[in-house]
């Protein structure tokens, strides 16, 4: 399956509905106090782009977000592809764009935040296997055994 990915805004209805899907997914996997997610609302925001997949049919089956915390850090944000199209590189494809439009944006690196378990499994592998290693909490995360963290260096500062 081909998809083409671009920029586009979270405040629509088919982005609505994979964000309450990777909400669902999230949910029996950590207790709330460990579920860092964005809203759609959050995801407008001036600081965040998100990436959209679609399929030949113009069906969303993929998103994914950066944030920009700083001139210097970007975060990975709201990672998701339909159960459906899993396998077939959609999550690879829309990680390559966010880290791509984090280097055009000049950022020394980019890092994130994921949940841990048998449910994340395939999260981890696919950051592992697009460069990003595996790093203690960042920013006002919590050290906590149901987060795990990433990070990929993108120039020559790392933020702590």
């Amino acid at each position: 399956m081909a998809v083409s990915v671009a920029l586009e805004t979270p405040l629509q209805d088919d982005v609505r509905r994979l964000v309450a899907a990777l909400n669902d997914h999230l949910l029996p996997l950590s207790p709330l106090e460990f579920q860092f997610k964005m809203t759609v609302e959050q995801m407008a925001g001036s600081d965040t782009s998100l990436f959209v997949a679609r399929d030949d049919s113009g069906r969303a089956v993929g998103i994914g977000a950066l944030k920009v915390h700083s001139a210097a850090l970007g975060e990975v944000k709201r990672m998701f592809t339909d159960p459906a199209v899993r396998g077939q590189r959609v999550g690879s494809t829309l990680l390559a764009a966010i880290v791509g439009l984090a280097r055009e944006k000049g950022l020394a690196t980019l890092m994130l935040e994921t949940g841990t378990g048998p449910g994340m499994t395939e999260a981890h592998r696919l950051y592992a296997n697009s460069g990003f290693a595996v790093r203690g909490p960042f920013l006002d995360y919590p050290d906590s055994e149901w987060s795990a963290f990433f990070q990929m260096p993108l120039g020559a500062e790392t933020p702590r």
